[in-house]
């Protein structure tokens, strides 16, 4: 059976693929861009399914398990991104920041135990982390595109590449509102009620609101573009709460029902 001590093998093998991939990209390689992202996002998924396996429940429990699916889903998203519009940074982007979250895991392990507390055994746990993990990880593409336009971007932004951003912005948002209903359906199943205003939710519903300030703001025939492109790094700055930062806020302490994932 697998086990963690064996996650450096598989990261050092996915990163090195990732790496050729986003090379490949920018040497205009297609089918090398391709081929050595995929076999990448094979590798880095397969430690994930095995640690499934050995754990006998889903990798979703700790904030090093949920690290897990976010290094994998941002190369995903990067080679849906470079497959669609062909660009070539994308895949360099997505790869260092997946570096990131790979090296924290590296560096600051958590303990992976077997034991599942009774609220994360309910059949939407899994489909609800999974599902936000890929929201998050979309968004952080669309991010990354914002902060490309406002600080790397020299000429001048062609229309086309703010459409790149709110089609990545439309789609994580989209995946977030399911991630949210079906949060809401593991809620009512594991304590008795939809929604709660719980920290946690709280911030959530937050993010949410921002993000869609940004979609709705775009809309305005004349809106600012720039300042559309801040508002959707602070929406993500936000998230970034959502996610893990709620952990850290004295308010959540003793009284949210999800700092269960800074356990051991």
């Amino acid at each position: 059976m697998i086990s963690w001590e064996q996650f450096i093998y598989f990261a050092i093998a996915a990163v090195l693929l990732w790496v050729i991939g986003a090379w490949a990209a920018w040497r205009e390689r297609t089918a090398i861009a391709y081929t050595s992202t995929i076999l990448g996002l094979v590798v880095f998924f397969g430690f994930i399914l095995m640690m499934w396996m050995s754990l006998e429940r889903p990798p979703l429990r700790t904030m090093g398990e949920t690290r897990l699916w976010y290094s994998f889903f941002l190369p995903f998203a990067g080679i849906i991104v470079y497959s669609r519009w062909k660009y070539k940074w994308i895949l360099s982007f997505s790869t260092l920041l997946s570096i990131v979250f790979i090296c924290v895991n590296l560096f600051k392990p958590e303990i992976h135990s077997k034991t599942l507390m009774p609220a994360l055994q309910s059949p939407w746990f899994a489909p609800h982390v999974i599902v936000y993990m890929f929201a998050y990880a979309v968004l952080g593409a669309a991010t990354l595109m914002a902060m490309y336009l406002l600080f790397f971007k020299k000429k001048s932004i062609a229309e086309e590449e703010y459409e790149i951003t709110d089609n990545l912005v439309y789609v994580g948002l989209a995946f977030m509102t399911i991630g949210m209903l079906f949060g809401a359906l593991w809620a009512k199943e594991a304590w008795g009620h939809y929604w709660s205003w719980d920290p946690k939710e709280t911030w959530a519903a937050i993010t949410w609101f921002a993000y869609l300030v940004y979609v709705h703001y775009r809309q305005i025939p004349t809106h600012q573009p720039k300042l559309a492109l801040w508002v959707l790094i602070v929406s993500f700055l936000l998230l970034q709460m959502c996610w893990w930062g709620i952990n850290y806020l004295p308010s959540a302490q003793g009284s949210s029902v999800h700092v269960y994932s800074m356990a051991s």
